[in-house]
Formats: structure tokens, sequence, C-alpha cells
């Protein structure tokens, strides 16, 4: 692994300076940037690789199991007994979202800068960026991925997205949870050694009667390895819905 100065645009005292400087305002706090109070800032940088590789025991029913499966509410409850397969809007490629997309067995690009950490997905060709320079959502910036804002503390990177739009399966299409508005996801993500680690906790009052989390992790992918063109085809995708038979035919 190359040091993080040999890697990535944060590199370089200007750059760190600058990012030292940064206060940014998140779950209402103000703060200042790790660089400052710890020093310490994690080389998140690379393609990750999160295929079952990374996660041995990564399978339909992962990372929800019957440890830590969401208490879902009423609500929550009737949308999940009318669910079928065929109403996913991946089937008209809509992209998965948090926090389905980050344990999705696909892999992963970070790029690290002074005022922002972007996350670029195979999955669904899908790009988020975490602002770090205190950047706050407009009140019509909602979006399927919503909108993130980050620090560094502690040798870690910290995670609040909010703004997503409701999504009939925000929460998880495998077991067809959905999410609304209200879903606020956070994330940390650290190093340990080569591997990238996660630990993400969800929250949604129009759904689930409490938080919930998973831990996961990322390998180092392959040497010269890049992100794959995901290129979904609607016509393509739809087609497969005629495998699904509807219980309501």
């Amino acid at each position: 692994m190359k040091l993080i100065s040999e890697t990535r645009p944060l590199a370089g005292k200007l750059a760190l300076a600058s990012l030292a400087l940064a206060t940014i305002s998140v779950w209402g706090v103000s703060r200042i940037d790790a660089q400052e109070s710890t020093g310490e800032v994690p080389d998140l940088t690379g393609v990750w690789d999160g295929s079952p590789r990374a996660r041995p025991i990564n399978g339909p029913n992962m990372p929800w199991t019957d440890e830590n499966f969401p208490r879902l509410n009423a609500r929550a409850l009737a949308y999940q007994e009318v669910w079928e397969e065929i109403i996913a809007p991946k089937y008209d490629c809509q992209p998965a979202s948090s926090p389905a997309i980050q344990y999705d067995p696909y892999n992963m690009e970070v790029t690290q800068w002074p005022d922002r950490v972007l996350f670029r997905y195979e999955k669904d060709d899908q790009l988020r960026t975490v602002w770090l320079d205190g950047r706050q959502p407009k009140p019509h910036e909602f979006s399927v991925q919503g909108f993130s804002t980050g620090y560094y503390e502690d040798g870690a990177l910290i995670v609040t997205t909010t703004n997503f739009v409701f999504d009939i399966v925000g929460f998880d299409d495998y077991n067809g949870i959905p999410s609304s508005s209200q879903k606020i996801v956070r994330e940390r993500y650290w190093r340990d050694g080569d591997d990238l680690w996660i630990t993400l906790e969800v929250e949604d009052p129009m759904f689930l009667e409490e938080p919930t989390s998973y831990t996961a992790r990322w390998i180092p992918a392959t040497e010269g390895y890049k992100l794959l063109p995901y290129d979904c085809d609607p016509e393509a995708s739809r087609g497969a819905v005629r495998f699904f038979p509807s219980r309501y035919d």
C-alpha cells in the first residue's frame, strides 16, 4: 500500500493545511476537521473489493441477520406484505440506495480531496459525494442517494446522509423494505491494516421502530483493476420480470 501522499489528491502541505482549517457542521455540531484535532486523516483512497472474497458470509439475507434484523413498524410491515419482486425499481434501472448499496457485492472506488470524498460504486454506476467543507443541502435537494456531509475524527471518516427521496425499496430490496425522506444514514469508515471497514447505522421513523446497523469490510482490489461500467439497459432489465409470477394474477 502506497503512502497517502503518493496516491491521492489530498497530498501536499497546502492541501493538508486547507483541510485542517475546514469547519464542518454535522449533526448540528460545529467541528474542526480531524487533521487539526488529531493530525490523522485515514488513507481510504483506492479501489476496494466488496465481493464474497471480502465478505465470505455475504448472501441474500445479509447484512440483516436474525440478530440485527430491523424492527419494522406497522407501516413497513404493510408495505412488506404486498411486496413482490416484479415491482422492484431496479428492473427500471433505478439504482440502489443506502444502506443497501454499501453492501452489494461489487467493487467501489474512493477518492479523497480537501473538500470532499467521492465514493464511486461499480453497482449501478453510482457516484456519492461527501462534502467536508460545511455546506448543507438546499430545501429542494432530495435524491436517491441523498446529501452527504462528513468530517475526519480519530483516524476515521464520519458521514451523515439526509435528504433521500421516498423509495419503495430504499432500505432493502431483498426483503421489500421501503424508506422515506426522513431516513438518516450514518457511516464510519476506517482502515484496519490493508482492509477498509464500515459501520453503518440507519434510522427512519416512518418505517423503523428504532435505528439498526451493520458492519462490513472491503479488501484491496486486484492491482490495476478499473471499475467496470454497469450499463443497465431498461428494456433488457424489465424483460427479467417475466420470470417472476405475480401473486395478484
